[in-house]
């Protein structure tokens, strides 16, 4: 008896002693998931978004949250199919791989709320939405640690897992709302609903929460529909960037981050006009990658600003005001095939071998033009001076040329030159100093030049302020520094 007992202790201190170590593992990993998630409580506890961009670092890795964030719901969402689908015969081994998915689901999503931090706070944004976002992709992180902690304890803690499981689905499914409404707009999943199955299920628009004006103004009959249509999606009560809002009068002028886009009775110095105003390709047009405003809009903003941008101004005060209406969106261009292509008849031979050559960097400005966009940038360092020249039998007509990041340097300094008709250029990040800037100032169409993060030195500053048009010169990361000594024509346009 005893020499059985012996060897019941011997079989029993290696198995507890193998029980406590798992325990000990288990401790220690579970610390290693809670790790994350404690960092982005801390985050947006003490850093929430305050409608100011900054960082563009963190804007580059808050950008990545879009493609992140799928992997932990997709994992999160496939663990009660497994818990379900397990308990079928034959199955059960279905289940065995649960913890791991939640494991992986935790991390994933603390890793995404990370993200969507740098986003957030870098991005410009502010706002309730973005707040509510940000909480529940951390809760969901706190939910899934939860789960995987509850069920490493099971079958005693089976009740309490299931609802918390439960309550995380819910959660995946509002933050994923929310996420929608900020990327696509607060109605996105009923702006294209049926007005049968609208009505069937007692659905209104959401725009119709938005305060109205008075519709016997010009403001309120004129102008607020056209910011509720177009604008509040991004500069509503929800949503706000650079912290400034358009829908109401009283939001409107009291303005963002930039100060009031609106003076009144001055359309030149008005901020908002000149952004609608832009090409669409600019960096600060608005609104931004949405369709234009149409002329009459334009016109009838135009219009109101420059009688005095008030709030209470008849509605048929203002004359020679463009019948279209409000909200209606820019027809579609009729186009003459054989017209264009008289116009493209000289360049046409040289542009395919090049699209060819170069694929997708390289297209017309539109189904109507002759002018061209060239966006190299995302070729990388795979494209410099060399392939540069390549282009020189098109240079007259490109008026967009896109080279952030590669390898171009001071030897296309020529080639960028004779690009007479260009309107935008972005160097950020070359290998250019002044010898290229310098060499530019007969680009006299220029209105945009990006040299972020390049050698360029204040030594430009003069040759760049007599362009007639340019109205931004992005000079952050460069040895050009802020409040030092600018050119009078430059005041106002340099960006850091």
């Amino acid at each position: 008896m005893s020499l059985a007992g012996g060897s019941v202790n011997q079989d029993s201190g290696p198995s507890i002693q193998s029980k406590r170590g798992g325990l000990l593992i288990r401790f220690w990993f579970g610390l290693l998931m809670l790790a994350p998630i404690l960092v982005a409580t801390t985050l947006v506890a003490l850093f929430p978004p305050d409608g100011n961009e900054r960082g563009e670092w963190l804007q580059f890795i808050g950008h990545f949250h879009p493609l992140t964030v799928h992997f932990p719901i997709a994992l999160f969402l496939l663990v009660p199919v497994l818990e379900v689908v397990g308990r079928f015969s034959g199955l059960a081994h279905l289940r065995v791989s649960v913890n791991f998915i939640l494991a992986l689901a935790t991390l994933g999503a603390a890793s995404a709320a990370i993200l969507g931090w740098c986003l957030g706070r870098s991005g410009g944004y502010s706002g309730a939405l973005i707040t509510q976002h940000m909480w529940g992709g951390i809760l969901v992180a706190i939910i899934c640690w939860v789960c995987w902690l509850l069920r490493t304890r099971l079958p005693e803690l089976e009740a309490a897992y299931t609802v918390m499981l439960a309550l995380g689905v819910g959660l995946v499914i509002l933050t994923g709302y929310r996420g929608g409404q900020l990327s696509l707009g607060p109605n996105h999943l009923t702006q294209h609903m049926p007005e049968a199955l609208r009505n069937l299920l007692g659905v209104n628009d959401d725009r119709a929460a938005v305060p109205s004006a008075d519709p016997n103004t010009f403001y309120g009959a004129r102008i607020q529909p056209i910011f509720t249509a177009r604008c509040i999606s991004c500069h509503g009560a929800d949503k706000q960037k650079a912290n400034l809002r358009l829908d109401s009068y009283q939001a409107l002028m009291r303005g963002g981050k930039h100060g009031p886009p609106i003076q009144a009775g001055s359309v030149q110095t008005s901020d908002l006009f000149h952004r609608i105003t832009l090409p669409a390709s600019h960096d600060d047009f608005m609104p931004k990658g949405k369709q234009p405003l149409s002329a009459d809009q334009v016109k009838a903003i135009e219009l109101w600003i420059a009688s005095g941008a008030s709030a209470t101004l008849a509605v048929d005060a203002i004359k020679n005001v463009p019948s279209g209406s409000a909200t209606r969106e820019v027809k579609i261009e009729e186009v003459d095939p054989s017209a264009v292509a008289r116009e493209r008849s000289s360049i046409a031979p040289a542009v395919a071998d090049l699209q060819k050559k170069f694929p997708n960097i390289l297209d017309y400005d539109s189904r109507g033009s002759a002018d061209l966009r060239l966006n190299a940038s995302v070729l990388g360092s795979a494209f410099g001076d060399q392939e540069l020249e390549a282009f020189a039998p098109v240079a007259d007509h490109i008026i967009v040329a896109d080279l952030s990041r590669t390898a171009v340097t001071d030897h296309s300094a020529s080639t960028l030159a004779a690009m007479k008709r260009l309107q935008l250029l972005r160097l950020m990040g070359t290998g250019i100093t002044d010898v290229t800037v310098l060499r530019l100032d007969s680009l006299n169409q220029l209105e945009s030049l990006n040299v972020y993060g390049t050698q360029v030195t204040a030594a430009v500053l003069p040759a760049i302020a007599k362009l007639p048009k340019l109205s931004y010169f992005y000079a952050g990361h460069t040895a050009i520094l802020p409040g030092k000594s600018v050119p009078e024509n430059l005041v106002g346009k340099l960006v850091f």
